[in-house]
């Protein structure tokens, strides 16, 4: 491999990368695909996974965002993506990047609207997955401390 070929920024689904970085670890820096999703996307498109990012073609980068994108086009088990059974389509669907960002977002303005405990939990600023409040996600000033004047 020559050097001319190695690029050390990446871009893959919209996201920069480091090229030294291995390519099983550099998958993961983009969102929604983590450990397993990237291993399993190298196995189905048989590439190695410690070969460094860098060395890659543009043909092998547009593989992989494509497979991404698609993960059933691999036969990559519909367990493994991460939005399954849509709300909007009923499809078992991968999201990555900014459409992860804006789903996410759009689901807990769903989740205000119709005034489900999820979402008056998000809509007041509280925890909403069951964890203590009694001690712990404070704002503003400290509560039940003050300094001894002398």
């Amino acid at each position: 491999m020559s050097t001319a070929s190695y690029r050390h920024i990446v871009r893959i689904a919209g996201t920069d990368i480091d090229g030294s970085n291995r390519l099983e670890h550099a998958l993961t820096k983009i969102k929604g695909v983590g450990a397993r999703m990237a291993r399993a996307v190298l196995i189905a498109l048989n590439m190695d996974p410690d070969k460094r990012l860098g060395f890659l073609t543009e043909v092998e980068v547009k593989k992989i965002e494509e497979t991404l994108m698609n993960p059933d086009s691999v036969n990559i088990p519909s367990w493994m993506v991460n939005r399954r059974k849509d709300l909007d389509t009923g499809k078992d669907l991968h999201l990555i990047g900014s459409n992860l960002l804006l789903v996410v977002k759009n689901d807990i303005e769903l989740m205000k609207k119709i005034r489900c405990w999820k979402g008056v939990r998000h809509a007041l600023g509280l925890k909403v997955r069951g964890q203590r409040t009694k001690t712990t996600g404070r704002k503003g000033r400290t509560v039940g401390v003050h300094k001894k004047k002398k």
